[in-house]
């Protein structure tokens, strides 16, 4: 997300950290390429406008002219007042009521809001350690019930059963009855998405909210469709009391119009964004942190997050202890290695986090494959324990093998032998006295392309 917007900020604004002195020239010309950046961004034109105002209003004030390093100030003042444009900071859910607490998802058809309703209850059993049940109200989308309830199977949630021939208003009602009677604590209720904002819609929706009085009514919307979404939130905001927004799609979406609008147009502000189609690929919204991608300075706390929560730190002190013992680092470690990037969100999700990325030329970044860890796996695979243990072994007719086995090129297995090579002389500096230091310092904070990474 926001790859364009990052490129074209993280351009205008590297010009100015290193000015010894600023200008009102200067300023209306950096202010004039945010501007450009922002509007490609399809970042709503009011929006837009207002930031700009208040950027210049504070980047021609003293505390930025009488600064010691006024580009770094200046900078600063952009960072704060794109943060404050998406909401300061993040904004949990309220689950303060008596249980159930009820939430209640709103949206248009194809939005991604039965998917978020899973991810979300997957969300607050694995974070919050809340017990939750799922129901559809959605009558009319055929399928609609069977797919929330293959869903809520896959995460683990209860699942309260609807019919097509009920009435939704009744369903929503049953659900927190019997979401009372088990004792759970969340009952998330799912609705019914048009393809168009319509009354029959808003009427049905607004029966059901006033039916259960939820403590949460969040607002599902497609980040991809841009400002238009700031303006389907108000449409809905305007007929229900909206408490928060679930941005969904954001990996497919290079711009981030909607982030930088939503907030400002409708006063709501963004609780959680989806990064992708798997049921753990739900994130909550920090305006700090995506604001800290978007300039180019990374995201090392969510980063931080994602290793405390996904690494397996079992396998992480076994390879650990294995290294210090002076056993080598095998293709099974490696297959291990491989496995835990995946459930980090690959190898882009990690980069997109890491700090200097926007100085990574483009050309870099696009050599950057997820899928290519799931080719390098089945690679790994396609060996046997005393091939995987014993690299050195794999020549000319079992490399054939292999190959054919996992239904990939001889090619393949070579730059998979070759990236691991580099890996394992990586792994035989770390294990040695102060290797890691030495390793960070000869890579002078420059991307390791090829230096053992499934690129």
């Amino acid at each position: 997300m926001f790859d364009s917007l990052s490129e074209r900020l993280g351009g205008t604004l590297q010009k100015l950290r290193g000015q010894g002195r600023i200008t009102e020239d200067n300023v209306k010309e950096t202010l004039r390429e945010v501007r450009m950046a922002l509007l490609e961004a399809d970042v709503a034109l009011a929006v837009v406008r207002e930031f700009i105002e208040r950027v210049k209003e504070r980047a021609m004030g003293q505390d930025v002219l009488r600064s010691l390093t006024p580009g770094q100030a200046l900078v600063k003042v952009v960072n704060d007042e794109l943060v404050a444009v998406m909401g300061e900071a993040n904004e949990s859910l309220n689950l303060n009521a008596q249980p159930p607490a009820v939430i209640l998802m709103a949206g248009l058809q194809g939005a991604g809001k039965t998917t978020s309703v899973a991810k979300l209850a997957r969300w607050l059993k694995e974070r919050e350690k809340k017990s939750v049940m799922v129901a559809s109200a959605d009558v009319y989308r055929p399928a609609a019930i069977e797919q929330l309830q293959t869903l809520a199977t896959e995460v683990d949630a209860k699942f309260f059963p609807s019919q097509p021939d009920q009435n939704p208003v009744e369903i929503a009602k049953a659900a927190v009855e019997q979401a009372k009677l088990q004792f759970v604590d969340v009952v998330i209720i799912d609705t019914a998405g048009r393809l168009h904002i319509d009354d029959d819609m808003m009427t049905e929706i607004k029966q059901i909210h006033a039916a259960i009085d939820p403590v949460e009514t969040l607002f599902t919307v497609d980040s991809m469709t841009g400002q238009d979404a700031a303006v389907t939130a108000k449409a809905f905001n305007d007929a229900l009391p909206l408490t928060g927004v679930i941005l969904t799609k954001t990996d497919g979406d290079a711009r981030g119009g909607a982030a930088l609008s939503i907030r400002q147009i409708t006063g709501k502000p963004i609780k959680f964004m989806g990064v992708g189609e798997k049921t753990d690929a739900l994130e909550p919204f920090h305006p700090d942190r995506v604001v800290s991608r978007i300039l180019g300075m990374g995201d090392v706390l969510s980063l931080v997050e994602d290793v405390q929560r996904k690494v397996d730190k079992g396998a992480a002190e076994k390879l650990a202890s294995k290294l210090k013992k002076g056993k080598g680092f095998d293709l099974e470690d490696f297959r291990d290695q491989l496995r835990q990037m995946g459930k980090m969100g690959g190898m882009s999700s990690m980069l997109e986090k890491m700090p200097g990325m926007a100085n990574i030329p483009a050309a870099a970044k696009q050599q950057v494959n997820d899928g290519e860890l799931n080719k390098l796996e089945a690679i790994i695979n396609s060996m046997t324990k005393k091939e995987r243990t014993r690299p050195d072994i794999i020549k000319g007719s079992r490399k054939k093998r292999i190959a054919a086995g996992s239904g990939t090129q001889i090619q393949d297995v070579n730059r998979l032998l070759k990236q691991f090579a580099q890996m394992q002389k990586m792994m035989k500096k770390m294990s040695q006295k102060g290797g890691l230091a030495k390793m960070m310092r000869g890579l002078g904070g420059k991307l390791p392309m090829g230096g053992g990474l499934p690129f």
